[in-house]
């Protein structure tokens, strides 16, 4: 599975009408806080990969807010022309007991980033209004692509939103959130 993804910084407002006016539907607004860790064995930095704890609060059960836990790993980036890459995910039980297996197998939380998310659907597309502490406003578009032959049609389907919500594709930003954070505070 590849996530295709572009993700522009934009106010949120004029992006919000946009979404209203094409008829996008409001999915969920949640809060994530993601713990990336560095490897004993290898520099994600340098290969380009991402190994994440993210924890996801705000979704409304019967019981009120619930939080959920989430393992990803991100590998390398697979194209220029956008952020697109190899993505496995799943939930897991026990986020402390996860961070405390990566510890004790020599895994370091290097960083923490934290952003309020508002999810849309819009023409089988996910649209994120993101808004990272420390970073400021963003938005993402996306979709999920099942094999590399699929990507560049993926891709064009993207930009295609991007555009009509009035954001220039070519404005993109390929650094993650934890990228531009480490940049902002020098830590690179």
């Amino acid at each position: 599975m590849y996530e295709v993804e572009i993700k522009v910084r934009a106010s949120h407002e004029p992006v919000r009408s946009a979404l209203a006016d094409a008829g996008a539907e409001r999915i969920e607004r949640v809060r994530q806080v993601d713990t990336y860790y560095d490897a004993p064995h290898r520099d994600f930095a340098e290969t380009d990969e991402a190994l994440r704890l993210r924890t996801e609060t705000g979704k409304e059960g019967d019981a009120g807010p619930t939080a959920t836990t989430k393992l990803t790993y991100k590998g390398p980036l697979v194209e220029e022309a956008s952020k697109t890459r190899e993505e496995r995910e799943t939930v897991v039980g026990d986020g402390d007991s996860a961070a405390a297996i990566f510890e004790g197998l020599g895994f370091e939380p290097a960083a923490t980033v934290e952003k309020e998310r508002t999810f849309f659907d819009l023409h089988g597309h996910t649209v994120t209004l993101d808004r990272v502490d420390g970073l400021g406003e963003f938005v993402e578009a996306e979709a999920e692509a099942e094999d590399g032959d699929e990507v560049e049609d993926v891709r064009e389907g993207v930009v295609d939103i991007l555009r009509r919500l009035g954001l220039d594709p070519g404005e993109q930003i390929r650094t993650s959130y934890l990228g531009l954070l480490l940049d902002a505070n020098g830590d690179t």
